[in-house]
């Protein structure tokens, strides 16, 4: 007899056999390292928009989020609320604004590259400065996408989790490798596509078969304070929340205008009017996502019952959405393939991130260091091929990272997010809408953000205790602040910025 564990493996050998069949299809069709890293500017409305929010959210939607709210209550909503609002701020404000500007400045490839067209950089220090920014937090990044395979498949499977790690890793590579930009945005739509119906029916279904009372049952679960406080967002266990605990969550939001993975989506759409169906796409994809898995984490804590994720030995709380889909998908022999699909989609999350990563990153090494650093005249070729052997180099190495099976998704998502928000977040918003930032504002501000990050998180200067852990204070949030601050002042203290730069500004700003 077939068991339920073989129809969950055929589920996933199917969707990864997919994946790469499409990582293949798009192999014959790259060309150029304009075709790898941004499809020729050819992407759709829709795949424009899936792809962007399915890159964006990763395995902290259907893991990391969910893990949090399902542990310490619904005031973990906050962070959902703060994204969407900077979701739908990044498409209106500067999805259309950067497309252009990209077009307009040399037709910019990569975040570093059109900084440094932007601002005549000619000594090249926002390319370079850009390009480590992006190195150094993209891999703990994609750590954190590929942390959250190992512990999929070492929950579905029972697989070491080092094993899991390393079949994860290797399926992203695959494709990544092979395809480039259109094959990652390809397989993100579908992976988007995905995650949506996961996420809408898994909790719905969970719902109706609950045995009993919904509030009732998550106050026999233990939670602190009762349904009553865990379902109030501004009540943490037996206290209200804290300003500072609040604006530190809604404070993630800032991150997305500093994202490269999202914002590479917005310059490689086809056209205005595409740019714009995919803005309404992404936003009500965007609602839709946070609000299921507010209701995974939540609906969780009372059909999971009598197990309470955490304690005991059992699955941590990140798992939560694994173990609803494994309880409802295995009454019946037909269903198990279905619960496959959706546990699928918890991959889907995982591995449209790896890759988007990847390919920034690899974009970041061949294109803004090799190509401006080490040879100059390297043709198109050249540079895809060394691109194919960065991705292989930065994922080893994050796998490297990702080797510790206790580390936690939320907690590497939250350090890479606020490093590459608060570099690239100011200074962004500034190039697209202050004619007056010039090249040592832009510098100084990206230094400063990332410098922020850094000590905020990781320097104990407190008795003992990092600035973030003292205060509570999210460090993007901080760092994100200071550095919009730090290119004004040195923006206004330093050499306006030339005809030739405030006419280019002009121009885009006029279309």
């Amino acid at each position: 007899m077939v068991t339920t564990t073989a129809i969950i493996l055929t589920a996933f050998v199917f969707y990864l056999a997919m994946m790469i069949v499409i990582g293949a299809v798009y192999m014959k069709k790259t060309s150029s390292s304009e075709d790898y890293f941004l499809g020729g500017r050819g992407l759709n409305g829709w795949v424009a928009a899936l792809s962007a929010q399915a890159s964006d959210m990763s395995g902290w939607l259907l893991m990391g989020l969910p893990g949090a709210i399902y542990s310490l209550g619904s005031g973990q909503i906050w962070i959902a609320v703060g994204l969407f609002i900077g979701t739908v701020l990044n498409w209106v404000c500067i999805s259309g604004r950067l497309r252009k500007y990209t077009i307009v400045a040399n037709n910019s490839m990569t975040i570093p590259a059109f900084f440094e067209n932007r601002y005549r950089d000619k000594k090249k220090i926002l390319l370079l400065i850009s390009s480590i920014v992006i190195v150094v937090f993209f891999l703990v990044y994609t750590a954190s996408a590929l942390a959250a395979g190992g512990k999929l498949f070492n929950t579905v499977f029972g697989l070491d989790y080092h094993v899991a790690l390393a079949i994860g890793a290797a399926v992203i590579l695959c494709y990544t490798f092979m395809g480039g930009f259109m094959a990652v945005c390809v397989t993100d739509f579908v992976q988007g596509t995905l995650m949506l119906i996961g996420l809408l029916v898994v909790p719905l279904v969970a719902y109706f078969l609950l045995p009993g009372n919904l509030t009732d049952l998550i106050t026999q679960s233990g939670v602190t304070g009762g349904a009553n406080a865990y379902l109030n967002p501004f009540i943490n266990g037996d206290r209200p929340y804290t300003f500072v605990e609040i604006f530190s969550q809604l404070a993630w939001g800032f991150g997305y205008c500093g994202m490269p993975h999202v914002l590479v989506r917005f310059m490689a759409v086809r056209s205005e009017k595409e740019l714009k169906k995919s803005w309404v796409i992404a936003i009500i994809w965007d609602l839709l996502s946070l609000t299921a898995a507010f209701a995974i984490a939540v609906i969780g804590r009372a059909y999971l019952l009598p197990t309470i994720l955490g304690e005991n030995g059992a699955a941590s709380s990140e798992s939560v959405f694994i173990e609803m889909i494994r309880k409802v998908f295995t009454s019946q022999l037909a269903l198990p393939f279905i619960g496959g699909l959706f546990l699928c989609g918890i991959l889907a999350a995982i591995m449209s991130t790896a890759d988007s990563q990847l390919l920034v990153t690899a974009s970041a090494v061949s294109e803004d260091l090799y190509h401006n650093f080490i040879k100059k005249d390297a043709d198109s070729k050249e540079i895809l091929r060394v691109s194919r052997i960065t991705v292989i180099v930065i994922a080893i190495i994050a796998f490297a990272i990702a080797w510790d099976p206790n580390s936690s998704i939320m907690g590497l998502v939250s350090n890479a997010w606020a490093g590459l928000g608060a570099a690239f977040g100011p200074i962004v918003v500034m190039s697209l809408f202050w004619r007056r930032t010039n090249l040592q504002g832009a510098i100084a501000g990206m230094v400063t953000g990332g410098l922020t990050v850094i000590i905020w998180d990781y320097i104990p200067l407190v008795g003992g205790q990092t600035l973030g852990t003292y205060t509570g204070l999210y460090s993007l949030a901080v760092g994100f602040l200071l550095s919009l601050v730090v290119i004004v002042i040195v923006s206004l203290l330093t050499k306006a910025p030339s005809k030739e730069i405030t006419d280019e500004f002009d121009k885009v700003a006029a279309k």
